[in-house]
């Protein structure tokens, strides 16, 4: 089983090593590894070049946007199953695909997915927080709750049955293509209690109030676009349940 794992990068010279070399660790080899970057010019472009194989997938060049990006990456990708690991991003361990491979073969599922945890910018093995992922349902997507994208392992020939991803979403363009796929009672998923990928604080959709703003506002659409019954309200009301998740 070929996994395609997919990273999107621009100007992110100071991460994108820890993310390569977490997925060049990965003890499971059948791996087709693909790197989209979008004409950096703080040196990213220059260490890719020298760090990946020659086996790999190195496209540099101007796009519209990461959702953009992602989809550059889902057309060249010949795996059989995807994952998206982002610049910032590294493995929770050196067996994380080894042993979802195992769990595709022996349950022949479309999705797998798990949960994430936070670290800190300045030190990978600092651990902040937990995701726990929410189960993949309509009525979750509904009050605002979807898995971690970035810790779904989704077969290729969803994403060529439904669609690539929206590229007029600016930061929920995930949510909107798990709104899309959720329709579907045919979807095969499985919900893993483990922490699949340990991801940087400080993404796009968590950096700043006006990204919260904008996050929340593409949620509402990404459901009503789906015909998903919800206002801003049902979303926004995460907030507080999130806080007393934490305590």
């Amino acid at each position: 089983m070929k996994i395609s794992v997919i990273t999107v990068v621009r100007n992110r010279v100071k991460t994108i090593e820890n993310a390569i070399n977490s997925l060049k660790s990965q003890t499971y080899k059948n791996i087709e590894y693909i790197v989209i970057d979008g004409a950096s010019t703080d040196g990213t472009f220059e260490l890719i070049n020298s760090t990946l194989d020659s086996s790999d997938i190195f496209i540099s060049e101007p796009d519209l946007g990461i959702y953009d990006a992602l989809n550059k990456g889902l057309k060249v990708a010949s795996g059989e199953i995807i994952v998206f690991l982002h610049s910032d991003d590294i493995f929770y361990d050196h067996n994380v695909i080894g042993n979802i491979c195992k769990r595709f073969l022996e349950g022949n599922y479309d999705i797998i997915y798990g949960d994430v945890s936070f670290f800190s910018p300045l030190d990978f093995n600092k651990i902040i927080r937990k995701y726990s992922s929410k189960t993949l349902s309509i009525n979750n997507l509904r009050w605002g709750w979807m898995p971690a994208h970035p810790a779904m392992f989704i077969r290729r020939s969803i994403y060529e049955h439904y669609g690539y991803f929206n590229i007029n979403y600016k930061i929920a363009g995930d949510y909107e293509f798990l709104c899309r796929i959720s329709k579907s009672c045919e979807i095969r998923a499985l919900k893993v209690d483990e922490v699949f990928i340990k991801m940087s604080s400080g993404g796009i959709s968590t950096s700043s109030l006006r990204s919260k703003i904008i996050l929340n506002l593409e949620v509402l659409k990404a459901c009503r676009d789906n015909g998903l019954k919800t206002n801003l309200l049902m979303i926004l009301l995460k907030y507080p349940l999130k806080f007393f998740e934490f305590f």
